[in-house]
């Protein structure tokens, strides 16, 4: 744990533990390590309710638990059973799920029960998909989950150096019995397919521990690469309040090839609210347009890539992407778009309202609105491909404001004589993946917390 810190005073940390011997195993150990230091552990489950048995494991997890002292919540997805992509979107919702239970308990480290093995077919299945230095690199063993409001949650994978016998050998020391899933070894899905393949390379020298440790070289290379990328977005990209980047392509083309493309992926990532860049491919592809003739606007992962004249290159939210509509009431705030926090102040009336893309319809709404009420927009600092995916607040009777244009109109639905409406940008992802992460948890109760 030494590695994956700082850690406060008596830290409360939170295990994912499905009843696993790897997560279950994390859970102990972790309840061991952080009762020396006065703190607390708790552990969750999550419950997707795909097999007729889940409800029944998560409770024998809290039973072993509950006799060893820990406390425990079985967290149970409300969603019903996806029809494709099951294993990716199961993984996404048991994050949420996660991370948003340590949110509101006020809790900063999730701790993840990855190990050696995971981590090698981490690094099998990326190089299978033609990575790049990102993918080949593996799961980090720390990484911030990050919140609207500025907080988030520390991700920590304090088990990727440990075998998975070690781990088993632990809870047989323990006489801690475990809970095999038979998804772990059904072939139709990609990770036990790979586990498979990797126990074949075994016999060849490519063992998972050669592999883990070339993941952690990967890892590495990756965060000199991120340090020379900060470097290079520091002198070439402009972001926007209102969500988009300006680049500059001269700048680019005199940058190491390897370079642009990152500097690329990490523009597009901020911009579109994505959870990863683009694969590979494509943004070597989108940099080999751009750089060698000023390729005609391009769109990729969410984004349009618009060449401007003046040899500048506008990177925006797709419209056809930004399509969350959200609804709001007065007072409330949310995440729209995945890159938004907007706000309804609480004067604003009854509704309703609701929050989506200004789009090229209500664009020219407001148009005649202010052209009617004489009130310029203030357009001219967005370029014309950013206008139609900024965030603006709507209802019965068309747009109501559009902060970043500065359009704001009186409504029959308004007691008071102007909307209260914001829309302010907090991308997941910063723009510079060199620059520290840091972490805030309120209310602040005194000077030493």
């Amino acid at each position: 744990m030494a590695p994956l810190g700082p850690f406060e005073q008596a830290p409360r940390i939170a295990v994912a533990v499905s009843g696993g011997p790897d997560s279950l195993a994390l859970c102990l150990l972790a309840d061991r390590w952080v009762r020396a230091r006065g703190g607390s552990a708790h552990g969750l489950t999550v419950d997707h309710r795909f097999r007729p048995e889940s409800g029944a494991e998560a409770a024998q997890v809290k039973r072993w638990l509950k006799a060893r002292g820990i406390t425990h919540r079985t967290l149970r997805w409300p969603g019903a059973r996806p029809v494709t992509g099951l294993q990716e979107q199961a993984r996404a919702a048991r994050l949420a799920l996660l991370t948003g239970w340590c949110r509101r308990a006020g809790v900063l480290h999730l701790l993840l029960g990855h190990q050696r093995e995971d981590q090698a077919e981490t690094a099998l299945q990326r190089l299978v998909r033609g990575s790049g230095i990102d993918g080949l690199a593996g799961m980090a063993s720390v990484r911030l989950a990050m919140e609207p409001a500025g907080g988030g949650v520390r991700l920590l994978r304090p088990l990727l150096p440990a075998s998975r016998d070690a781990l088993i050998a632990t809870l047989a020391r323990w006489d801690q019995p475990w809970i095999d899933d038979p998804t772990n070894s059904d072939t139709r899905h990609e990770r036990p397919r790979l586990a498979a393949a990797l126990a074949q390379l075994g016999t060849e020298g490519l063992s998972a521990k050669r592999l883990t440790k070339a993941a952690a070289r990967a890892a590495g290379d990756r965060s000199a690469l991120d340090e020379l990328c900060t470097d290079l977005l520091a002198v070439c990209a402009l972001p926007s309040p209102a969500g988009f980047v300006i680049l500059n392509l001269n700048v680019l083309r005199r940058a190491p090839p390897a370079l642009a493309v990152r500097a690329l992926g990490c523009v597009v990532t901020m911009v579109s609210g994505g959870a990863y860049p683009p694969r590979q491919d494509r943004l070597e592809h989108l940099a080999r347009r751009l750089l060698d003739d000023g390729a005609k606007a391009k769109t990729l992962g969410g984004c349009r890539v618009v060449p401007q004249r003046d040899g500048r290159v506008v990177v925006c939210r797709e419209a056809a992407g930004a399509s969350t509509i959200q609804p709001i009431n007065p007072g409330e705030s949310a995440l729209w778009d995945r890159r938004f926090v907007v706000s309804l102040g609480r004067s604003t009336g009854t509704g309703p309202f609701i929050v989506r893309r200004l789009g090229t319809d209500g664009l020219a709404q407001a148009r005649a609105m202010a052209r009617r009420e004489s009130m310029p927009l203030t357009s001219d600092d967005i370029p014309a491909p950013a206008r139609p995916a900024l965030p603006a607040l709507f209802d019965l009777d068309g747009p109501l404001a559009a902060p970043h244009l500065g359009f704001r109109r009186t409504s029959r639905h308004l007691e008071a004589g102007e909307v209260e409406f914001s829309a302010s940008f907090r991308p997941a992802r910063p723009l510079a993946p060199g620059l520290p992460a840091t972490l805030r948890v309120l209310p602040l109760q005194d000077e030493d917390s």
